[in-house]
């Protein structure tokens, strides 16, 4: 069964409205042919589209919209993107903000490919990627037109349909074959399964909009496209695209950079519908199980290389403003915290206290579910236990849903069938160390797989992926109670969940907000990036996706957590993690001269060598000195990006959020 390729569209009512708007406002033509006193001499604008738009969050309010061209100059090709100037609306986006998505003049020899997105519910859209990695934001045709800007690419530059997707289509492949797939990479059904229509990457199905692709086949004669899309359904396995996102690097580091320079970006748009920025090269695999342990001998920096120095002398920013950690909050510490009814009553104060020591393990169980939203600050304890009794009771109701499907029902029920034995399979690789889920038959096993089912029908839409269940299993581990790990596990997903978006637009703003911190903090290092192709901070990937729940050992991971979740100082703090681990390792890095896939390799076996205590003093230091430009540095609507003493954030804000 089919389903519509849903995004960020709630209903139909939000959509008309938004069409209402382009028509009105907006009503000038959808091309032209005409040359402008604008544009340079001897430019002639060759394609020019109205209300064409940005989602930089899921806010209605906050969507840019722009006019986008396609514009010739000699025999060179170039795509602009300009977002409108003083549009009307109660955008929270500021002028700045939007001119951090401006497109000034990219020629398409620089262009790698272009996908398009033809939803059966909401807009199409097109995703840019560049040849270097870059993949922009997704540009959506309010007025439709994604037809017509393709077929006028064609006109002027070389453009055929991917042999592998026929929603890719190649820019300027002169040199290189059609058919450079990730098959020389040796991933097992990486090539041969087409993009499914949800919105998460959890579970594969076939494509929605193959009719469509055939009506279209005379416009583009693309090869590949007749043998993929003929009618003939794949077979249903679970979906490759999220074992990529959490294994391709155990292939990536047998490949030489050529490799991997003319073959991830296939990959990554076959599977996301990623973007990035001008300044950033973002992809869209994952890093999470490639994991070992530097060797001594490793942390050497040959002399004869010359290091430029840190322009932030970064061990003594530390020492001035990242302050000592303390002993974590206890008991007789925590009760100090409450009046006589409960309530919390200072949080600011509360929060600050764990963030510079944590909290005593026996106490996580009270206080995490505050942390992380589930309980107000404000609430009494009366409150909280009528709460909780609610709440269970709504969560065996949402249980019972996918308890009560039949054998007969599962069946004819492919995701349901696809999601349950992905998290079978997930849970039962989940955390085997650790005694509380060792062993056969684990009954905390069993909660794990629970738990994430009823959360796959409870968030219907983003479902199930992988890392899902590496966030839940500290929660679990504190809490040990079903109902509430999955209020909790709730409301992480409620900062976290864009992390899982199928489009990974939380994770692209993410690893740009961190190139942004890096330029800013570190311009030499920010530079050697640059010049040895590590922009896209790929190698971060496994750090922001699931908190860096593989870095640290079980109990410096909670801390961790812990300390994440009081957003003091900073919501975005982990960014400011990322960049502290970096600039601690930055003398080997640029001394040892290390290319992508050294860094890749080299940053996934610091897991269990860096010093937690050492790391969140750096970040804080780092965080302070960046101050305001370092917040003006991280998009609007970056994850986590929810406020902390709002209550409870398990229930719809009453915002116009899609």
């Amino acid at each position: 069964m089919q389903e519509a390729e849903l995004h960020d569209l709630s209903d139909d009512a939000d959509y008309a409205a938004s069409q209402l708007q382009g028509l009105t406002s907006f009503s000038r033509s959808g091309s032209s042919k005409k040359s402008s006193s604008s544009e340079p001499d001897g430019a002639e604008i060759v394609y020019s589209k109205e209300n064409v738009t940005i989602h930089p969050t899921q806010y209605a309010s906050e969507r840019i919209s722009g006019r986008l061209k396609l514009i010739k100059q000699g025999s060179s090709l170039f795509m602009t993107w300009i977002p409108y100037q003083g549009q009307r609306s109660n955008a929270r986006l500021s002028e700045k903000d939007k001119n951090l998505y401006t497109i000034r003049a990219v020629p398409f020899t620089d262009v790698r490919s272009i996908r398009r997105h033809t939803p059966t519910l909401g807009w199409q859209y097109i995703i840019v990627v560049l040849s270097s990695g870059l993949a922009y934001p997704p540009l959506y045709f309010y007025n439709g037109g994604v037809r017509e800007f393709l077929a006028t690419i064609k006109q002027h530059a070389f453009l055929v349909r991917s042999a592998d997707d026929a929603n890719v289509f190649i820019v300027n492949d002169f040199q290189d074959p059609l058919q450079r797939t990730f098959s020389s990479l040796e991933l097992p059904m990486a090539v041969s399964v087409a993009n499914g229509p949800s919105t998460s990457v959890s579970v594969i199905e076939p494509p929605s909009n193959g009719n469509q692709e055939k009506a279209d086949q005379s416009n583009f004669d693309g090869r590949g496209a007749t043998s993929q899309y003929n009618g003939r359904q794949r077979s249903k396995t679970h979906d490759p695209a999220r074992d990529l996102s959490i294994q391709v690097l155990e292939k990536f580091s047998l490949v030489t950079k050529f490799a991997r320079d003319t073959t991830s970006q296939l990959f990554r748009e076959s599977h996301s519908d990623g973007f990035s920025y001008n300044d950033s090269r973002n992809h869209n695999q994952s890093l999470l199980d490639y994991s070992h342990k530097a060797s001594d001998d490793e942390q050497k920096v040959p002399d004869e290389i010359f290091v430029p120095s840190d322009p932030l002398e970064f061990d003594k920013l530390a020492l001035v403003w990242g302050k000592p950690r303390q002993p974590p909050l206890g008991s007789e510490e925590w009760a100090t915290f409450l009046d006589s009814e409960g309530r919390i009553l200072d949080s600011k104060a509360l929060r600050k206290r764990i963030f510079y020591g944590g909290i005593e393990h026996s106490l996580r169980k009270e206080v995490w579910p505050f942390l992380l939203g589930y309980h107000a600050y404000d609430s009494t304890s009366a409150e909280r236990e009528y709460l909780m009794s609610i709440k269970k009771s709504e969560y065996e109701t949402i249980k019972q849903q996918w308890q009560s499907i039949s054998p007969e029902q599962a069946k004819r029920f492919t995701k349901f069938r696809e999601r349950k034995g992905l998290i079978e399979k997930d849970v039962v690789r989940t955390d085997r160390s650790l005694s509380f889920y060792d062993g056969d038959d684990n009954p905390n096993v069993n909660l794990l797989r629970d738990i994430l089912l009823t959360y796959s029908f409870y968030n219907f839409d983003l479902g199930y992926c992988q890392g899902m269940s590496d966030l839940l299993s500290p929660i679990l581990f504190v809490l040990k109670d079903e109902a509430e790990s999955f209020w909790c596990f709730v409301a992480l997903m409620e900062r976290l969940g864009p992390n899982f978006n199928r489009d990974q637009n939380g994770m692209h703003t993410q690893l740009f907000a961190i190139s942004k911190l890096v330029e800013l903090l570190d311009s030499p290092l920010h530079n050697y990036f640059k010049q040895n192709d590590c922009l896209n901070y790929f190698f971060c990937f496994r750090w922001v996706l699931i908190q860096f729940k593989r870095e640290f050992e079980y109990e410096k991971t909670m801390r961790l957590w812990e300390v994440l979740w009081t957003h003091h100082l900073s919501e975005h703090l982990h960014l400011y993690v990322c960049v502290a681990i970096l600039k601690r390792y930055r003398k080997k890095i640029m001394g040892e001269q290390m290319d992508f896939d050294t860094l890749l390799k080299f940053i996934n076996e610091l897991s269990g060598q860096i010093d937690l205590d050492v790391i969140l003093r750096d970040a804080e230091a780092l965080c302070i000195c960046a101050g305001e430009n370092g917040a003006a540095s991280i998009p609007p609507g970056t994850p986590p990006s929810l406020p902390i003493d709002s209550g409870l954030l398990l229930y719809p804000l009453q915002d116009d959020v899609l």
